[in-house]
């Protein structure tokens, strides 16, 4: 990757860091998820608001280092208005790019594109996926 794209990356990452999407809490019957990554003290509450097979609305509190809540910031933004199908697949294109697997590039990953450097920290890939997992875990008990 080019320094220049590192550098637009980095850029994005404290743009959602510094100014985070979705922050807050959604009352009313949403589906409340609370995670944290023991390693390095990140901890989310994410509250998603599903109706009809899809997410309606997407929040999150919490506290933890840039990547894990920029990525839980993108996470919201990318996740609302899609169905629960499509926002589990997105799940699952996130974290093969965070294990380095083969994933369609064709999809277009808008922000969360910014996070693929994480994949050469193997420690800081908890901190990008938590959110994530949370989101998972939340959708798949909503679906029971």
């Amino acid at each position: 990757m080019s320094s220049n794209l590192d550098q637009l990356y980095r850029q994005v990452i404290m743009d959602h860091y510094k100014n985070p999407r979705n922050k807050g809490v959604l009352e009313d019957d949403s589906l409340t998820i609370n995670m944290n990554n023991p390693t390095c003290g990140d901890r989310i509450q994410l509250t998603l608001k599903v109706n009809d097979d899809k997410v309606i609305d997407a929040k999150f509190e919490g506290e933890g280092c840039s990547i894990s809540m920029s990525s839980a910031s993108m996470m919201t933004q990318a996740i609302r208005g899609k169905s629960i199908e499509d926002a589990l697949k997105l799940s699952k294109i996130f974290s093969d790019m965070m294990l380095g697997n083969e994933y369609d590039e064709d999809i277009d990953l808008g922000d969360i594109e910014a996070l693929q450097g994480v994949a050469k920290f193997p420690a800081r890939i908890k901190c990008a996926t938590l959110a994530w997992k949370a989101m998972e875990k939340g959708l798949k008990e909503d679906e029971q």
